[in-house]
């Protein structure tokens, strides 16, 4: 057993540290204050599982002590890491992660509630105790300020005094010991203690053991992967790691690094960074890939720098050479060559790439497709810019002059000047598709996408293409054709849309097809593209739902998802769903399952999804109130213990509106808003109407009746209308006019 100021005092002298394998820390703040309260209240927080080493075996994070036994911390890092937080004011020398997760904690000596600082609550109130200078300074400061509170005085002091003997507490350490604990065995038991959240995987592991010999090794490789940010392409650590392999050993799987020595590994990294370095170069001044989003096949640039370690000067050999590399990459890209058993597809691809180099890659390529790489019309099919084929389009919009539809200019950034920043535009605006009565799948379909410059799109705004194409083509003759647009003015008009899209299917694929032949026979003309890029469009309320969403979950403490994500098939790589948002390691690194948020369940397979242990979501509001509920939970708070104060009456003339405005959305626009009917009986109208003002996302109701050009119905409309905006604060009403003026209605 050890009291937990003995344990922070080891952390202090660099006696307990974390070894590298750990994860770093990601607790939120309900979690800290949850810990705080069960302690508080002495209620059982978990024991410790430490492993006692001398140096050389592991390698550790922190500053470590020269010789003596070393205290690693294997279980219990997020709790002895948030009280050392609130209880030093500081985060300890081992921490990697966000510090104000446990940075301003305050206890209600009157209500015996810990929550974060707020100043509009806790100004100029003595009653809100930093827990922080509790702890640093002792009881004394406080008793001045309670000493104005004669009838509550000792109440007051028992209470900090009980919070102050936390530190006291003590807890269950059960220890690993012995010579016979290397690595590989220690990382097994804490894969097995932690089996109830995300397992170490094996590039942790592979790391692990390069950093007992190596000690910078993860944070040079951090140092790269924040450069690669800060120019626009996100990469994971494994990733890195993946690619670093493939040059060190030529072998998909991290165990190959168990032969390579650190001075090796060292070597292979900065190689594997050149390889990569050159492939970014590549793909966005040969292909117009500049950024992020249109990024394809990542799985396939360690192969290519496998190819590149085993080719004379680590270069291509030619712009032929290298430009039929890149037709291979493509198509990986495109018929998800690494999507199943990615290292089964990498170690095939390794092993070509030394037999037979890239025209190997290529014909083993062919051969696993069947024998046909063409483009078909039908491939063009998919929605949203997370499908395998908006990169493409990007690429030939980039690649083979397409041109604005405002400006006639060809869309390079060199030829733009300030208007550079393109922007995806909807050839059929939005709010036309879905008042005619077209879906959200059709409505977001690759093939009703063109790149614009931002001036053109405002231009544009909502206007039909039967109105603004004609007028561009006889402004700019050719430049519907240069962006793929049927020509024929009859495809123009919404009630033929469905057939517009069947045709600049058409036009698409030949384009593709023409340009990828080019590319691998080498006749596609010189030229070096200037990066570009895409900024968001802002009159797309699921782009604002999901950007609220996002930010909402961040306030939350869980971690930015990926948003627009391809989830496929582990066995046989088969698309399951793009998903707005996807969190692959649960909403908090290495806690929990993989969660996943699909606008588009009938375009997707859930029941796969769900098969394969994700938790899948199909409505943000389900979401959102998840990610709530189960803040709530952690933080020891529960609707038996805290019931919800009595809501505040509505008048009778704004609760029948409020129903009033469920009736006609389910009559008038067939929408049945299920969670707004549960919240109005839950919380009544004016608490259902806060709430939803009071949150950076919008609701699906208000989504849904965007999409149906119905605002009129939402509770935003209802909340500015004269009668009603004086139960409301000026900030809401403002909230309220805000969201309908941006998505257009007045």
């Amino acid at each position: 057993m050890a009291t937990l100021s003995v344990l922070l005092h080891q952390i202090d002298n660099g006696t307990v540290l974390l070894p590298e394998f750990q994860r770093g820390y990601v607790w939120n703040r309900d979690q800290v204050r949850g810990l705080m309260r069960s302690l508080y209240k002495g209620y059982p927080v978990g024991g410790l599982l430490i492993w006692e080493t001398e140096p050389g075996p592991a390698s550790v994070r922190g500053a470590a002590p020269d010789g003596g036994v070393r205290r690693l911390l294997l279980d219990g890092q997020q709790r002895i890491t948030s009280l050392y937080g609130v209880m030093r004011g500081r985060a300890p020398a081992f921490f990697e992660g966000d510090v104000s997760a446990f940075t301003g904690l305050r206890f209600n000596v009157e209500e015996e509630a810990f929550e974060f600082y707020g100043p509009a609550k806790m100004k100029d109130d003595v009653r809100w105790v930093d827990v922080t200078r509790l702890f640093t300074e002792g009881l004394e400061p406080f008793i001045k300020d309670f000493a104005q509170l004669p009838d509550k005085f000792a109440i007051y002091l028992e209470r900090l005094n009980r919070l102050k003997n936390i530190e006291q507490r003590e807890f269950h350490e059960e220890k690993i010991t012995g010579p016979d604990k290397d690595v590989d065995v220690v990382v097994d038991i804490f894969n097995r203690v932690n089996s109830g959240g995300t397992a170490l995987s094996k590039g942790d592991l592979a790391l692990a053991k390069i950093c007992a010999q190596w000690a910078p090794a993860r944070h040079v490789m951090r140092e790269q992967l924040n450069k690669w940010s800060e120019a626009g392409f996100t990469f994971s650590l494994d990733w890195l790691l993946r690619n670093t392999t493939a040059v060190a050993t030529g072998r998909a799987v991290f165990t190959a690094l168990n032969e390579v020595s650190a001075e090796e590994f060292e070597t292979a990294l900065n190689k594997a960074v050149g390889y990569i370095g050159n492939v970014l170069d590549s793909v966005s001044g040969r292909l117009g890939l500049d950024h992020d989003r249109v990024l394809m096949g990542r799985y396939a640039i360690p192969v290519i720098s496998r190819l590149l370690h085993l080719t004379s000067g680590g270069t291509f050999t030619d712009s032929s050479h290298r430009d039929r590399v890149l037709y291979w990459y493509i198509h990986t890209a495109l018929w998800g060559r690494f999507a199943g058993s990615t290292e089964t597809a990498l170690a095939q691809d390794y092993e070509v790439a030394e037999r037979a180099g890239i025209d190997g890659l290529i014909t083993a390529l062919e051969r696993w497709r069947g024998g046909n790489l063409d483009i078909q019309p039908h491939d063009f099919e998919g929605s949203t810019q997370g499908s395998r084929f908006y990169p493409l389009l990007y690429m030939l919009t980039r690649v083979k002059g397409a041109r604005d539809l405002g400006s006639g200019l060809e869309l390079k950034a060199e030829m733009l000047g300030k208007l550079a920043s393109l922007q995806v535009h909807h050839i059929f605006p939005k709010a036309l598709l879905y008042r005619v009565g077209y879906d959200r799948a059709q409505v977001n379909a690759i093939a009703n996408f063109c790149f614009l410059t931002q001036d053109t799109n405002l231009k544009i705004n909502k206007r039909s293409p039967e109105d603004y194409f004609a007028e561009a083509q006889d402004k700019h003759p050719g430049v519907l054709a240069s962006q793929w647009i049927p020509e024929d003015p009859d495809l123009w008009r919404p009630e033929r849309y469905l057939d517009f899209l069947a045709a600049r299917r058409e036009l698409l694929a030949e384009a593709a097809q023409s340009f990828l032949t080019e590319l691998r026979d080498g006749a596609l003309k010189a030229g070096q593209l200037v990066p570009v890029g895409v900024s968001e469009t802002q009159d797309d309320v699921r782009v604002a739902q999901i950007k609220g969403m996002v930010e909402r979950m961040r306030q939350l403490g869980y971690v930015e998802p990926a948003l627009d994500s391809e989830i496929a098939d582990p066995a046989d790589g088969r698309v399951l769903a793009v998903a707005e948002a996807f969190w692959p390691e649960g909403l908090q690194t290495g806690q929990g399952k993989p969660v996943v948020l699909e606008l588009d369940p009938e375009t997707s397979d859930v029941a796969r999804l769900e098969e394969l242990g994700f938790i899948v979501f199909t409505s943000v509001d389900a979401l959102l109130g998840y990610a709530e509920r189960l803040n709530r939970t952690r933080a020891g708070e529960s609707d038996v213990e805290q019931p919800a104060e009595p809501s505040e009456e509505a008048p009778s003339e704004f609760d029948q509106a409020m129903r009033s405005i469920y009736d006609r959305a389910r009559s008038e626009a067939n929408y049945h808003a299920s969670y707004f009917l549960s919240m109005l009986a839950e919380h009544g109208s004016l608490a259902t109407a806060r709430k939803l003002l009071n949150t950076p996302a919008v609701s699906d109701g208000f989504a849904a009746l965007w999409e149906r050009g119905r605002l009129d119905l939402t509770v935003e409309a209802l909340v500015v209308q004269p009668q009603f905006a004086s139960l409301f604060s000026p900030a809401e009403v403002e909230i309220a006019s805000r969201r309908l003026g941006q998505f257009g209605y007045s």
